[in-house]
Formats: C-alpha cells, sequence, structure tokens
C-alpha cells in the first residue's frame, strides 16, 4: 500500500522532469498512442516509455492496450494531492509573513535600526 507521503514522493518525482510535465499536457488534451507522444521528442521511443513507467508509477497515466497500441490516459487526481500540499504550504508562509509585517508595523523601531 503506497501512503499519502510515498504518492506525494512519485508525484513530484514525475513531475520533476521536462519531458514529462510535457507529456502530461499533451494528454491533458485527450488520450494518445504511445508513439504520437513521442513525436515531438528527440530522444528514442524507449526513451519515451521510460518516461510513461514513471508517470505511470506515480498514477499519473494509465495505458490500455488496444490490440499493437498503447493507449494513454492522463489520471490528473495525484496533481490535485500535490497542489493541496502546495497550498497549505501556501497559506502557511503567508500568515508567517504577514505576522512578520504586522511585527515591524508595531514596532517601528527595530526596523529603523537596521
Amino acid at each position: 500500500m503506497v501512503t499519502n507521503e510515498q504518492q506525494l514522493d512519485l508525484t513530484f518525482g514525475a513531475l520533476s522532469d521536462a519531458t514529462r510535465r510535457a507529456i502530461l499536457l499533451r494528454l491533458a488534451e485527450g488520450p494518445a498512442s504511445v508513439g504520437s507522444l513521442a513525436e515531438p521528442f528527440a530522444i528514442s521511443r524507449p526513451a519515451i516509455s521510460k518516461h510513461l513507467r514513471v508517470l505511470e508509477k506515480a498514477g499519473l497515466v494509465q495505458t490500455e492496450k488496444d490490440g499493437r497500441v498503447s493507449k494513454c490516459i492522463l489520471n490528473a487526481r495525484p496533481m490535485k494531492n500535490a497542489a493541496d500540499w502546495v497550498e497549505w504550504y501556501r497559506v502557511y508562509w503567508e500568515n508567517q509573513l504577514d505576522s512578520l509585517a504586522a511585527y515591524f508595523e508595531n514596532n517601528p523601531t527595530s526596523a529603523e535600526r537596521k
């Protein structure tokens, strides 16, 4: 069983590569074959397959076989969990900075000494 922390690691790891992000962007338009996903990249088809395996392991892509053609489909749910995690920290740091600003507003002499 994959924990939430492990899922976040897999998601952020998958999103850390520009080629994988481009693949996800293309899949946001709709399902695509592995061959059509490979076309815009100047890398080998086995390299694209490796990127797709990383995306599948993270749960971001599902692959279905249709005869000899593999069709890839985007699953954006793991990205929602990652976005929620980032949002929690955005709010946290925004509150921290608001507190710091309030401190300097209430203690102007502290700011003047610097």
